[in-house]
């Protein structure tokens, strides 16, 4: 797939350095990316920035449904080696979580998963020995499938934001918005039907043994800003529906596919993806494990006044997964 360009977000050097300035700030007074105080301090940290910064900052606003953030510069010797497994990262690049922290906060409310990466806010993504082929982040031989972020839960995140540590291989993120796709209204409409359930993935282990019914939802379904999407092929049992179903579900995977971008993140770029719009994957890699492979650091963000998700999502149980927010709302 060629690289394509994205929508590029610039952050001037005053503002990228009054972001890092009061994420320092931040961690020098409370010790760690993970310390509940730090978490608390966000919003009034935020409300404090600069009209620039908060306008750079603001949410995606374009029908591509994702832009890229780019100003921010780590040092990648202060990084240290790239970790094998997101467990033993420590506080390895700390500032740039606070950092993502921040400009998760400006965008909504930061959002963690009990089940995930020990209920932490910030997700390190980097490859891992023995989990090459899965479809997860940790993979690296394999098509990461373009997916619905947390597709499985009602309490997905309205906004993905992806902050590239290093990526001295290029390896590209992919990307593609429902809204740039032509289906026939024939396809649209059996795509909005809720058929089928999508399953926890391999990241939630505990999630994957809970006991009740999977809840069939619609992959498909319209806001008053145009149609939307829940989407993971990876984890849902295609071969339950029928082969109408199934044609239609392979005629919308064919269609972004067509419209996919791919997008090669620069040390300190951030992604930043409208959940609901677009899907996003990453191309196959060989992983070395040498502490030089790619590393990204991942946040999560709910809206408050995002347009409604189907009214039948309050129902599902989120195969017991329980969404942590940084603070109360």
């Amino acid at each position: 797939m060629p690289i394509c360009p994205a929508p590029v977000r610039p952050l001037d050097d005053a503002a990228a350095a009054e972001l890092t300035t009061v994420a320092a700030t931040l961690l020098a007074a409370h010790g760690s990316p993970t310390s509940p105080r730090l978490l608390a301090a966000l919003p009034d940290a935020c409300a404090r920035l600069s009209d620039a910064v908060r306008h750079a900052l603001r949410p995606v606003d374009t029908t591509d449904g994702l832009f890229v953030l780019r100003g921010l510069h780590p040092d990648d010797t202060e990084l240290g080696p790239t970790p094998d497994h997101w467990s033993s990262v420590g506080d390895a690049g700390a500032l740039w979580d606070v950092v993502l922290l921040l400009v998760a906060t400006l965008m909504g409310t930061p959002i963690a998963w009990e089940g995930q990466q020990d209920g932490r806010f910030v997700h390190n993504i980097v490859p891992s020995p023995g989990h090459e082929s899965e479809q997860t982040g940790a993979s690296s031989d394999v098509l990461l499938t373009p997916h619905t972020e947390d597709a499985f839960h009602p309490g997905r995140a309205h906004l993905l934001l992806l902050c590239c540590m290093r990526n001295h291989d290029h390896i590209a993120t992919t990307a593609a918005s429902i809204r740039r796709t032509a289906l026939a209204s024939a396809d649209l409409a059996l795509l909005k039907r809720p058929v089928l359930p999508i399953l926890p993935d391999d990241a939630y282990a505990e999630a994957r043994r809970f006991a009740g019914r999977p809840a069939p939802v619609p992959t498909l379904f319209d806001t008053p800003d145009g149609p939307t999407m829940r989407f993971d092929p990876a984890y849902t049992p295609l071969d339950e529906a029928d082969s109408a179903w199934r044609a239609a579900y392979r005629r919308l995977e064919d269609e972004l596919a067509r419209v996919s971008v791919a997008v090669s993140l620069e040390p300190g770029d951030v992604l930043v993806v409208d959940n609901d719009v677009v899907v996003h994957g990453r191309v196959p890699f060989r992983a070395r494990y040498d502490g030089t492979d790619r590393w990204l650091k991942r946040a999560s963000a709910r809206v408050e006044d995002r347009p409604t998700r189907p009214a039948a999502e309050r129902d599902e149980h989120g195969y017991g997964q329980a969404v942590l927010t940084a603070w109360p709302v």
